[in-house]
Formats: structure tokens, C-alpha cells, sequence
């Protein structure tokens, strides 16, 4: 078995009720791991602090003095989970990379297993959860519709899949080539085509705190990963635009015939629902070009992904 050095990234945002527990738990795991000889004894937990406003970053850098196992990068502010999670990739040398939510709702046990996939020759190894018994109905719902939704436009997705993955170097050396600044590592990941597999487990229930990706955040998300994958939004656009055109050529020779046999038409109510149909349509045309040319604006612009305030044990 090759022993190489495992850098386990866990992004963390105002989670001081859970933080001490979780490393706990992950520090015994890298102590198992090597004394099983699985990985080397140079392997480290890398905590991302993205800009926490409570005692989060203070905690694990006060832990960090005294265990070498455990490092933090400090972020300068809030860039969101999916910066942070490049932030531990891009500045941690290693020969395997584990990224996991500091919540520990992920089964971090499986590490042991993902890391022994890498070994026989895989380059990405995902987590997939087999149940969400702890999530809402909603959720579940949702999760379920975004899943098919995005495999039906062509957008590539591990189902039940969220950021709890193990990646081989090459993985990440390859994710480095990928210079877009709007991040939805799932579709990234998934589309460097890279020999990957699945690992399942049943999702725990969370023992602190609250989930920091609200509905909100999880829309945005799932937005950002359309709209930098598909063109389909904008297809629909014209698709749309054929149809009213074909739609305004019968009104165009109602109205006419209407005219000609001096109809009486009372007018005013059909011009109102015509003008509202119709200004609708254009404003959402409108609003789906403005997010796409958003992102051309961030593309263009081309700002850091993240800023690096300090580092310990790094």
C-alpha cells in the first residue's frame, strides 16, 4: 500500500458550537490511519476559516499550538465554501486531497476507504449519501429535481453528492487548469473526466449549530452551476421568442379579420393582458442576459478567488 500524505480540507464558517468535537473525531482518524499505514505521518487537517464572525478561527488556532496534526488558513472574509475549498487545494502540497464539511454529517470514516480507491488508480473518489432521513421533505425534494434537472440539460452530476470528495494530485493539478472565476466544483470536477467512483454512507444527523447554506445560498448555487454549464437559458430564450412570433401572426390576422367585418371589439382588456404577457417575457429574456453577462464581467475582471490573511502550521 503506498503511503502518502493526506491533506484533509474542511471549510468552516461560524461553527465554534461543533468546531473542538469535529477535530477531535478527525485528528483520531489520522492517527488510525497511520498507524494502519494508509497514509503518511506527515499527513495534516487543514481547517479554511472563511471569514467567521464568532470564535471559530480563534479556537483552531489556539488547538493548532498545541497538535501539529492540525493546520488553519485564515481567509480575510467571507469568499463562500466553494473559494475556501480551492484555497486548501491550491495552497497545500499533497499527495491526496479530502474535502469535507466541518459539520462531520459526512461519514469521515469513509476517508479510510476513499484513500485506499486512490490507490488502486482512481483520480476522484466521491461520497454519496445512501439516505438524507435528517433532511426536510422539501429538501429532499428539491435535491431530487436538481439532480434530474441538470442531467437533463447536459450538465453532468453525481446524485446525492455534495462536497465530500477525495482527489488524487493529478486531480487537483487538472482542477488548477480550470481559470473561471463563478466556481460549481461538482460540474468542474465531474467534467475533467477524470477515472472516479462512488462511495456510499447514510448521512448523519448534525450534533450543533445550524447548516449555513440556507435555501437561498443552495439556489444560488444550483443557479451559479446552470447558468456556468448551459446554454440552455438562453436557448430557451429564443425558443420563447419563435413561439410569440408565431403566437403574434394568428393575433395579427384575428385582429385583421376582425377589422375588415367591423367587429366590435371592446380592446382594452385583451391590449392589457397582450402588453403584460409580452413585457414579461422580455424582462426574464432581460434578466437571463444580464446573468450571463455577469459572469463575462467576473470572468473579465478576473479578481482573486480568495485573499489568505495568515496561516498556522501551514
Amino acid at each position: 500500500m503506498k503511503n502518502n500524505k493526506l491533506a484533509i480540507i474542511v471549510p468552516c464558517y461560524n461553527e465554534e458550537e461543533l468546531i473542538e468535537y469535529s477535530i477531535e473525531q478527525l485528528v483520531l482518524l489520522l492517527e488510525i490511519m497511520m498507524d494502519d499505514n494508509i497514509i503518511s505521518s506527515d499527513s495534516k487537517i487543514y481547517f479554511v476559516n472563511d471569514g467567521s464572525s464568532d470564535n471559530t478561527a480563534d479556537i483552531i488556532g489556539n488547538l493548532c499550538k498545541t497538535n501539529h496534526k492540525i493546520a488553519l488558513i485564515n481567509l480575510s472574509k467571507n469568499f463562500g465554501q466553494q473559494n475556501a475549498i480551492l484555497a486548501g487545494l491550491y495552497n497545500i502540497d499533497a499527495d491526496i486531497y479530502v474535502t469535507l464539511d466541518a459539520d462531520l454529517q459526512d461519514d469521515y470514516f469513509c476517508i479510510s476507504d476513499m484513500v485506499k480507491k486512490i490507490n488502486e488508480g482512481y483520480e476522484v473518489v466521491y461520497g454519496c449519501y445512501n439516505k438524507r432521513k435528517y433532511d426536510s421533505f422539501f429538501k429532499v425534494i428539491t435535491a431530487k429535481l436538481f439532480y434530474k434537472f441538470m442531467n437533463f440539460i447536459g450538465i453532468k452530476t453525481i446524485e446525492n453528492h455534495s462536497e465530500f470528495r477525495c482527489l488524487s494530485r493529478k486531480s487537483v493539478d487538472k482542477l488548477k487548469e480550470y481559470k473561471e472565476r463563478t466556481i460549481f466544483l461538482r460540474g468542474i470536477i465531474q467534467n475533467m473526466g477524470l477515472k472516479s467512483c462512488n462511495i456510499y454512507y447514510d448521512k448523519s444527523e448534525r450534533l450543533a449549530g445550524k447548516t449555513k447554506y440556507s435555501f437561498i445560498k443552495l439556489l444560488g448555487l444550483a443557479w451559479s452551476g446552470i447558468t456556468s454549464f448551459s446554454l440552455l437559458p438562453l436557448r430557451l430564450i429564443t425558443f420563447t421568442g419563435a413561439i410569440t412570433a408565431i403566437i403574434s401572426v394568428f393575433v395579427f390576422v384575428y385582429a385583421l379579420i376582425s377589422y375588415i367585418k367591423h367587429y366590435s371589439i371592446p380592446g382594452w382588456t385583451s391590449l392589457i393582458m397582450t402588453v403584460a404577457f409580452f413585457s414579461g417575457i422580455i424582462i426574464m429574456a432581460l434578466g437571463i442576459i444580464g446573468e450571463y453577462l455577469s459572469k463575462i464581467l467576473i470572468e473579465v475582471k478576473n479578481r482573486p478567488l480568495y485573499q489568505i490573511e495568515n496561516t498556522v502550521n501551514l
